[in-house]
C-alpha cells in the first residue's frame, strides 16, 4: 500500500508484518570467519535450535553448509564474552583438520568433517572440577607440531576471580583429554590477561597481547614478543610495544618480520608498524590524511581474536576504519592511500580473513543485515558469499535512519542513530507526535552500529520511534570522547541520553509525554540510573543490567570486569560512596516510572542478585512494574522464545504507559 492510500492510525496502533518471531529469528549474526584452504568458514547462530551456534563452511562450488550439527556450539566462555572458538587446517587429503571450543563443557574437540565413517569429534582438554573449568579462546592450528595454541582460562577457586590464563599447547594426539600435565603452558611470564600468539612467518618468533588489572584493554595493554626454540617453548620473553595509557588492541606479523599493530597513542587507534629488534617505533602507515580526517583502525577488545586490519600478499593490508563507523578498506601503506571497497556495506565487524588477494569480513548497511563479504582487491569487485541478506517483509517497512550529532550539557557533542516511525500502510493523525524510546548500548566502552536490526524495525513499523545514543564514552570517535566517562558513569550517558530525547521533544519530533529508556548490560544501568535521576521517561526497560556497583566489583562480577568500575566510577577505597550514590538500588525512592526487568537467571556478567535487590528497594513504593526471568540465559538472549517474549512484554509496556493499542500483542501484567 503506497502513501496516497495509507490509513490514518494512531502512533502505536499500526499493523506491521515484522512480529517478534521475525526479529527474533534474524538475531544474531556471522562471526569469527577464517579461510580453510579453498573454503571460507564462520560461526553462525542458531536462535530456534536452543541459541547455539553452529559452524558454517562454504564450499568451493558455492553450497554453504553446517560443518557441525546439533548439539555441537561453536562459543568460548574465555572471560565470560568469549573469543575465537575454532582453527582449522586444510589437509592434502581426508579434508579438512578442525579444532574447537564447546559450550556446554568448554572442552577443545577435534574434528574431521570429512571423515567417511562419520566419526563424531574428540575431545582434546579434560574437564576441570574447579570453579568454571578450564576454558579455550584466540586457537591457532599447527598440524605440523602437533599442537593447537591459543589462550587458556583456568579457574583455581571457587570465586569468580579465582582464575589464571596462560598461552598454552594442547596435542592434538588426544593425550590430554584427561590429562591436564599434557596441556604444555608457553610461558612463564605472567600477566592477568593475554591474547593468543601470533607466530612469525618464518616460525621464530611469536607476538601476543596482554594487560593487567586493573585497566581494560581500551585503558593500556603491552605487546610481548619471544623467541621459539625448536622444541617449541617460548625464551626471551619481552615487551616491544605499549604502556598504561597506550592501548593496542591487534598485533601481526607482516612478511618482512616486523609487526603491525594497532596504537591509541595519537589519540586514534591507528596502524603502526615497528621492528621489534629496534627501539624506534618506527612509524611508517599513519592514515591521518589531515587534521579533519581522523578516525578509528580498531576497537574495543571485549574479545579475543577481533580482527580490524590483515595484511596482504605483496604488502597491502586490508583494514576497518571510520569515524563513528567501520568500513573496509585497503592501505598501501607505502604511500598512505585508502581505497574503500564497494558495495552498500557501510559497516564492517573486527573479523577479516585474507586468501591471496581476496578479502573475507562480515558486513551490513543500514538497510541489509550482516553478511559474509569477499573483496577481490585485484578486480575491486566485492560480493556476498555467505549468510546472504534476504528481505523476509517489503523492505518498505524497514526503519529510514538518520545520523545526527546533538548538543550536550556545555555543548559538548553526543553522536545519535535516530530511527522515526515508518510504515507505508499507516499515517498518523495531524497533530499526534509520535512516542520515542530512547536506547543505550551496552559496554559501555562500546557503541551502536547504524545496521538493520529488525528489533528495531518492530518498533518502527507500529508507529514508535527509537534513539540509538552512543553517548560519552562510546568508541568510534577518538579516545578523548570515550573517556569522558572516567569516574563519570551514570553522569554523561544519563546526560547524554536525556540530551537527545529533549532536543526529539524540543523539536517537535517526539511527544514529551512518551518517552522511554531502555537498555541492555550497561546499557541496562544507564536506563535504570535515568529513570532514578531524571523525571523525563514515562516508563523504561531495563535487560540483564549493573544495578548496585557496591556488589559489582571483585566477587561480585566476573574476572574481566571485576575492576572495570575504577575506571568508570573511581577506586572504590577512595570514593566509596560514589558506590553508592551512583547505584539504581540505592535511588529506588527516586524511581516512580513504570519499567520492564528482564534476567537470565544463568547469567555470570550480571547476576540475578543485582535485579532481586533493586526490586526488593521498590517494593512498597507503589511503582508499576514486571519482572521476567529466563532459565537457561546468560547474559544477552540467544533463544528465539526468550526473545520473542522479551520483545513482546516491551511493547506491552510501552503500551500500557502511553496508551496504545498494537493489534495482536498480549497484555503486559505488572505489579505495584
Amino acid at each position: 500500500m503506497g502513501d496516497d492510500t495509507a490509513a490514518t492510525t494512531p502512533y502505536g496502533a499500526w499493523r506491521s508484518p515484522i512480529d517478534a518471531a521475525l526479529a527474533a529469528s534474524h538475531g544474531g549474526r556471522p562471526e569469527y570467519v577464517g579461510t580453510v584452504g579453498d573454503e571460507v568458514w564462520w560461526t553462525a547462530p542458531r536462535p530456534d535450535e536452543g541459541g547455539r551456534r553452529t559452524l558454517m563452511r562454504l564450499r568451493p562450488g558455492g553450497a554453504e553448509v553446517s560443518a557441525l550439527p546439533a548439539p555441537w556450539n561453536v562459543r568460548s566462555r574465555v572471560m565470560e564474552y568469549g573469543g575465537l572458538p575454532w582453527t582449522a587446517v586444510p589437509r592434502p587429503a581426508g579434508g579438512p583438520l578442525v579444532v574447537f571450543a564447546h559450550f556446554a563443557d568448554q572442552r577443545l574437540y577435534v574434528y574431521e568433517p570429512d571423515d567417511p565413517t562419520g566419526a563424531p569429534p574428540r575431545p582434546l582438554t579434560p574437564v576441570s572440577a574447579v570453579g568454571g573449568g578450564l576454558r579455550w579462546a584466540d586457537l591457532r592450528l599447527h598440524a605440523d607440531r602437533g599442537e593447537v595454541w591459543g589462550v587458556l582460562e583456568e579457574f583455581t577457586g571457587e570465586g569468580p576471580t579465582d582464575v589464571r590464563r596462560v598461552i598454552a599447547a594442547v596435542p592434538l594426539d588426544g593425550s590430554a583429554a584427561d590429562d591436564r600435565t599434557a596441556v604444555r603452558e608457553l610461558t612463564d611470564v605472567r600477566h592477568r590477561f593475554v591474547t593468543g600468539p601470533q607466530l612469525s612467518p618464518d616460525g621464530r618468533r611469536v607476538a601476543w597481547i596482554a594487560w593487567d588489572h586493573p585497566q581494560m584493554p581500551w585503558d593500556g595493554t603491552v605487546v610481548m614478543v619471544a623467541d621459539v626454540t625448536e622444541d617449541g617453548r617460548f625464551q626471551g620473553v619481552r615487551p616491544v610495544v605499549g604502556e598504561t595509557d597506550e592501548s593496542v588492541v591487534q598485533v601481526e606479523w607482516a612478511a618482512d618480520g616486523t609487526l603491525l599493530f594497532v596504537s591509541d597513542l595519537s589519540g586514534w587507534w591507528q596502524l603502526q608498524r615497528i621492528d621489534p629488534d629496534t627501539t624506534g617505533d618506527g612509524v611508517i602507515a599513519s592514515t591521518r590524511v589531515g587534521p579533519h580526517h581522523l578516525e578509528e583502525f580498531g576497537g574495543p577488545l571485549w574479545t579475543l581474536g577481533r580482527r580490524w586490519f590483515a595484511p596482504l600478499p605483496g604488502g597491502l593490508i586490508a583494514v576497518v576504519h571510520g569515524r563513528g563507523a567501520a568500513r573496509l578498506g585497503i592501505l598501501d601503506p607505502r604511500s598512505g592511500e585508502l581505497a574503500d571497497a564497494p558495495g552498500r556495506w557501510t559497516e564492517w565487524e573486527a573479523t577479516l580473513a585474507v586468501a591471496d588477494s581476496r578479502v573475507v569480513g562480515v558486513a551490513a548497511s543500514a538497510h541489509s543485515s550482516y553478511e559474509v563479504v569477499e573483496l577481490d582487491t585485484r578486480t575491486g569487485y566485492a560480493r556476498v558469499i555467505g549468510a546472504a541478506h534476504t528481505d523476509p517483509v517489503d523492505p518498505a517497512y524497514y526503519p529510514r535512519p538518520v545520523e545526527r550529532t546533538f548538543a550536550g550539557p556545555d555543548g559538548r557533542e553526543v553522536h545519535a542513530h535516530i530511527h522515526p516511525p515508518h510504515n507505508p500502510d499507516h499515517t498518523a493523525p495531524d497533530g499526534e507526535v509520535p512516542p520515542y524510546v530512547v536506547w543505550a548500548h551496552g559496554g559501555p566502552t562500546d557503541r551502536a552500529p547504524l545496521v538493520l536490526d529488525l528489533e528495531i524495525a518492530y518498533f518502527t513499523s507500529r508507529g514508535i520511534g527509537v534513539a540509538e545514543v552512543n553517548y560519552g564514552g562510546s568508541t568510534g570517535y577518538g579516545r578523548a570522547y570515550r573517556d569522558r566517562l572516567c569516574e563519570q558513569w551514570g553522569v554523561v550517558d544519563v546526560e547524554d541520553c536525556a540530551a537527545v530525547a529533549e532536543a526529539l521533544a524540543e523539536e517537535g519530533s517526539a511527544d514529551r509525554a512518551r518517552l522511554a529508556i531502555r537498555g541492555g548490560s550497561a546499557g541496562g544501568w544507564t536506563a535504570a540510573a535515568s529513570l532514578a535521576t531524571t523525571k523525563l521517561y514515562a516508563c523504561g526497560t531495563v535487560k540483564y543490567p549493573v544495578l548496585d556497583l557496591t556488589d559489582w566489583t571483585g566477587e561480585g562480577t566476573h574476572d574481566f570486569e571485576s575492576r572495570y568500575t575504577e575506571t568508570l566510577i573511581g577506586p572504590l577505597a577512595e570514593v566509596p560512596d560514589r558506590y553508592r550514590d551512583r547505584s539504581p538500588a540505592y535511588r529506588a525512592d527516586g524511581v516512580s516510572a513504570p519499567f520492564l526487568l528482564l534476567q537470565g537467571l544463568d547469567d555470570r556478567v550480571c547476576p540475578p542478585v543485582q535485579c532481586e535487590r533493586f526490586l526488593a528497594a521498590v517494593a512498597g513504593r507503589g511503582v508499576p512494574h514486571a519482572y521476567l526471568t529466563f532459565e537457561g540465559e546468560g547474559h544477552g538472549f540467544r533463544r528465539a522464545d526468550t526473545m520473542i517474549r522479551a520483545v513482546e512484554a516491551e511493547l506491552g509496556l510501552y503500551a500500557r504507559t502511553f496508551g496504545l493499542t498494537p493489534p495482536g500483542i498480549p497484555a503486559l501484567e505488572l505489579t505495584d
